[in-house]
């Protein structure tokens, strides 16, 4: 059995927490993953931005569509991508930076800040504690610029939560692994037949547990994809100064 492999099997996304501190040393040990993570071209392009203030917690936690956990746990962390600093770096030898223009530079850094947010969630689970990712702050983007004082080019993509667990969750059924891995090429044959099945799991699941307002998948994600989900992030984005290769 191999400890990492099972902490990161293990996952669970909790919202339920208490208001007990996270101490200094531990979240500076989970936050140090994030800052030794790999990123493009060693462009270290990600900043986080920890919230501990009750009243900053509260307000993120209304930008974010009133998410209670915010408010509730005494720690967010909001992961940024940082092509401020890179700029900055440039100036000093008198280049000038374009690739902010681009949405390469968008999708490399979203890339470098998940791997960044994988890195912390795991750590903090690694440290007994809970936590959620947050993509709710992406509905109000502007706002949380705004609260958080970013600079031009840079961009609030995720957060997440961390705290001690009060009520745990449960684990989520999941769509079947021939679903997600295809070797060699992707296979669509019976996706929709395996969807099929899998919606009748989670209706089976939120039964199990008790919970009279679950869905089915199809019908979950259709809540979220039928429409544009944050229709704020483009306009934003282009306010920080990013560009969409024009």
């Amino acid at each position: 059995m191999n400890p990492i492999i099972d902490l990161f099997n293990d996952h669970k996304s909790e919202r339920s927490f208490t208001d007990k501190p996270v101490d200094d040393a531990t979240l500076e040990r989970i936050l140090s993953t994030a800052y030794h993570a790999p990123t493009s071209v060693h462009s270290q392009q990600v900043s986080v931005v920890v919230t501990r203030d009750a009243q900053k917690r509260a307000e993120i936690s209304r930008i974010a569509g009133g998410q209670p956990w915010i408010a509730k746990a005494p720690v967010f962390v909001t992961f940024v991508l940082d092509m401020y600093k890179t700029e900055v770096g440039m100036k000093l030898i008198g280049k000038q930076q374009v690739a902010h223009e681009s949405i390469e530079s968008i999708v490399a850094g979203a890339t470098d800040i998940g791997i960044a947010l994988g890195s912390v969630m795991a750590a903090a689970r690694s440290e007994g504690l809970g936590i959620v990712p947050i993509g709710g702050i992406r509905l109000h983007p502007q706002a949380l610029t705004s609260l958080l004082e970013l600079p031009e080019h840079t961009f609030p993509v995720a957060g997440v939560v961390i705290g001690h667990v009060d009520v745990p969750s449960h684990h989520k059924p999941r769509l079947p692994l021939d679903t997600f891995r295809h070797d060699e090429t992707y296979k669509t044959a019976g996706l929709e037949e395996k969807i099929t099945r899998y919606n009748q799991q989670m209706l089976d699941h939120w039964q199990a547990i008790g919970r009279t307002d679950g869905d089915t998948w199809s019908a979950s994600v259709s809540g979220y994809y039928q429409h544009i989900y944050f229709p704020d992030v483009l306009p934003a984005i282009l306010k920080q100064g990013f560009g969409v290769d024009k």
